[in-house]
């Protein structure tokens, strides 16, 4: 059956986490999917992982996609690359606690929304255990795209979220570094007035292994999507914003 979702799950060295993760998505995921692991060498410890256990995440089909490059942002858009179904979503190797919101998440892009986040700021959803720099840098951010910049989304910095095939094909991705790649698309979204939807979703710091979210090092890049954020709320109109208006109602 061909999959009506694809999750892509850059990887670096997560041999500790992935079963784990690939077990939930098993277990919670009714939507047929199909699982790409991106990594960047071939000595990656969650390959043998993977390959020594298909028990654990039996009835699920998981591919290996290699990384031409180097790093998680070329991953995803290795991974970006590979997909063929109508949506695809980013999902944390180390994230063994959401996978049943996957299939809402798919639901509400079934009804025309092209992005759907994971938010850890809305009713529902929460953060726990992050450093106190990310977590003040993560939380500002959040507060002032969404309550200033009016994003339709409460957590628009997380890297986990849904995309739709249109998105995937019609909208280029400058960004080179890090997980931008997920907040360009956003605002390129909300200026083009297409629709943006979230779902609750849980964090917790992870047990095992190196989160590869560098908050200072990809600050300048972030902050380039942030202007333009603002400016398309401030210096123009999304372009369909009117017609969806008068659609819904």
């Amino acid at each position: 059956m061909p999959a009506d979702l694809d999750i892509v799950i850059p990887v670096y060295n997560e041999g500790p986490n992935i079963l784990a993760t690939l077990g939930a998505l098993a277990r919670d995921v009714k939507t047929p999917a199909r699982v790409l692991i991106c990594y960047d060498r071939p000595d990656d410890n969650t390959l043998p992982a993977v390959r020594n256990n298909p028990l654990t995440y039996a009835g699920l089909d998981v591919e290996f996609v290699r990384n031409p490059g180097r790093g998680a942002h070329a991953a995803v858009m290795a991974g970006f690359a590979a997909s063929t179904a109508p949506f695809v979503v980013v999902f944390p190797a180390d994230d063994d606690f959401n996978a049943a919101i996957l299939d809402p998440m798919v639901t509400l892009a079934r009804r025309d929304c092209d992005i759907v986040c994971a938010s850890r700021f809305m009713s529902g959803g929460k953060m726990e255990g992050c450093p106190w720099l990310k977590a003040t840098l993560v939380r500002s951010a959040a507060f002032a795209l969404h309550r200033v910049a009016r994003l339709a989304t409460h957590d628009p910095t997380s890297g986990f979220r849904l995309f739709s095939r249109r998105v995937i094909e019609r909208i280029k991705v400058e960004s080179d570094q890090g997980f931008c790649y997920s907040i360009e698309l956003l605002v390129k979204v909300h200026r083009l007035g297409w629709r943006v939807a979230e779902v609750p979703a849980v964090w917790f710091e992870r047990k095992h292994g190196r989160s590869r979210f560098k908050v200072l090092t990809w600050l300048p890049a972030y902050l380039r999507w942030f202007a333009y954020a603002f400016a398309t709320t401030f210096l123009r109109r999304p372009a369909n914003t009117v017609a969806m208006k008068s659609r819904e109602e």
